[in-house]
């Protein structure tokens, strides 16, 4: 058989499976670059709205505590003002709608006679001293978390205030830090007293 083309001789027609194989193959590509498009598109969707959601997030933080945390005076004490009629002295670290963590903290204790006198047994007469937290029987750390739902009003303290001079005082008197082993004894309200596993502080005269 002769194979050899002749001038002039035209070529056979391309067969039904060529011409199908040669149509898909433009046609599969164009469909795998769409699908890799669609992939890094919603990547880059995915990414822009954590972003999103992460600064509205941070807006919404910012927006709550800027509007308070900003009169927090970091040079003094500040005083809480608990539900239940405690207060806390201390240095507020950090506060939100949730929560206001404070450290350095002190307190208030009233001292009691075993046998009041009946006729000066009123609140004005007793004996307030001011305690440092953590020689407490349970141990506690200087660090507290207060629940904002139980706190009725927070305040900065002066230099000049009663508790301020308190602090400083037993900040003196203490250089090495507060020490559990102090022996327990009784406040006369004219000088220093202890509570039962507590370091020695000054008297606040109330």
């Amino acid at each position: 058989m002769d194979m050899v083309s002749h001038p002039g001789q035209q070529s056979a027609a391309p067969t039904p499976v060529q011409q199908q194989a040669a149509g898909k193959g433009p046609a599969k590509k164009s469909k795998l670059y769409k699908g890799e498009g669609l992939r890094i598109l919603n990547v880059v969707l995915l990414i822009l709205v954590a972003l999103i959601i992460g600064l509205i997030a941070l807006y919404v933080a910012l927006s709550n505590n800027s509007g308070e945390t900003k009169y927090v005076d970091k040079t003094k004490f500040q005083a809480i003002f608990l539900n239940g009629g405690q207060v806390y002295f201390g240095k507020v670290h950090a506060m939100n709608e949730k929560y206001i963590t404070l450290d350095n903290i002190y307190y208030l204790r009233v001292n009691q006679q075993v046998q009041p006198n009946q006729s000066t047994a009123s609140t004005a007469n007793q004996d307030v001293s001011l305690a440092k937290l953590g020689c407490e029987l349970h141990g506690p750390t200087d660090v507290m978390v207060i629940n904002r739902e139980q706190v009725l009003f927070w305040e900065n303290l002066k230099a000049s205030g009663q508790v301020t001079k308190a602090i400083t005082a037993y900040v003196k008197a203490n250089p090495q830090g507060q020490s559990c082993d102090t022996a327990s004894g009784t406040g006369t309200g004219t000088g220093s007293s202890t509570g039962t596993g507590t370091t020695t502080t000054p008297t606040v005269t109330k």
